[in-house]
């Protein structure tokens, strides 16, 4: 019994041993990194409308009669979008037209071609052949594009804001078809008070929130600001240019934008060192004696490179674990150990 006894403790030392061998072999393993304070940019938030940069009308390009209108006003279109069609019974006619005056002309060119190789005509007879060849073909190609000139397709992304035709209509070209505004340009339109006004010249660095509830935003292309400012508010008109694409956004919305006035100092972490425990939110530190300890924290802005601020609960120096769910292995194995102590 008592050598029983002694390889049992022998044993428990033995495993113990292994188990805080385990627990130092993965903290060795674990991906850290050192809180430290970083320049970052002094925003000003500020509410701003979008606003289309252009609107265009489309315009007919054959004469013909409407034979369908596929958008209305108020209507959205993407690029590409079939907006008319006109009757092409004409156009159709056209193209077959010129399609056999061109095969006729490719079968003379050809034979003459081959005749001329044999020193049989002159060089004129040929030359006079390509350019019957030439004729022919450009009239296809003529006949082609009145024929796709019968369905007009939106030019570009947007919001159909007017109608000039009717159904059944007789159009002329040129004739006014539908007024639309794109909704791949956009921009953001501000009023800057005067007291930030050359902060905002000097920097000229701002962002524009889009999307759902405005989590998403992107970073204004360039910013036009207005040489003088309004004489009853005292404030300048800035306009900041969206990047070209659908934002899912749209002219006379309200939304906020970001203008960088100066620059500060903050501590900076990687996003992906944040755990959230319900409304809990921590990370977790690596002390110079290598235990992990629960930090809660408090968090500022999202910033670039998958960085986030740090408001409250860190120092400068403090060195932080980059997987949350790795360390709480860890923190488990640590809780182990000390039980079996």
């Amino acid at each position: 019994m008592i050598k029983y006894k002694s390889y049992t403790v022998r044993l428990g030392i033995t495993l113990l041993f292994s188990a805080i061998g385990a627990v130092s072999h993965a903290k060795d393993n674990l991906a850290t990194a050192m809180v430290e304070s970083s320049k970052i940019p002094s925003i000003r938030y500020l509410s701003a409308q979008i606003e289309a940069v252009r609107q265009a009308t489309v315009a007919s390009q054959v004469r013909g009669r409407i034979l369908e209108i596929l958008a209305d006003i108020d209507d959205y279109v993407n690029k590409g979008d079939v907006l008319i069609r006109f009757r092409d019974r004409q156009q159709r006619a056209a193209v077959k037209s010129a399609k056999a005056q061109f095969e006729e002309a490719q079968s003379d060119y050809d034979r003459v071609k081959e005749i001329y190789a044999k020193r049989l005509v002159a060089k004129s007879v040929l030359d006079k052949a390509e350019a019957k060849l030439k004729s022919a073909r450009a009239l296809l190609e003529q006949a082609n594009e009145s024929l796709e000139n019968t369905v007009v397709h939106a030019p570009y992304s947007g919001i159909v804001v007017k109608r000039h035709v009717e159904v059944g209509e007789l159009a002329n070209v040129g004739q006014k078809l539908m007024t639309g505004l794109s909704l791949e340009i956009l921009r953001a339109s501000v009023q800057l008070p005067q007291s930030i006004i050359h902060k905002v010249r000097k920097y000229k660095q701002a962002w524009v929130y889009l999307g759902e509830n405005r989590k998403k935003r992107v970073k204004a292309t360039s910013i036009s600001i207005s040489p003088y400012a309004d004489p009853l508010s005292h404030s300048f008109t800035a306009r900041l240019h969206l990047p070209t694409g659908n934002h899912k956004v749209y002219p006379g919305m309200y939304t906020q934008v970001a203008l960088t006035v100066g620059e500060e100092t903050a501590l900076l972490i990687p996003e992906q060192a944040v755990a959230y425990r319900g409304e809990v939110t921590a990370v977790y530190l690596k002390n110079k004696q290598g235990m992990i300890n629960f930090q809660q924290i408090r968090l500022g802005r999202q910033h670039s490179e998958g960085k986030i601020e740090v408001l409250a609960g860190l120092s400068e120096g403090d060195r932080i674990i980059l997987n949350p769910t790795k360390a709480v292995r860890i923190i488990q194995q640590q809780n182990a150990q000390g039980e079996n102590k």
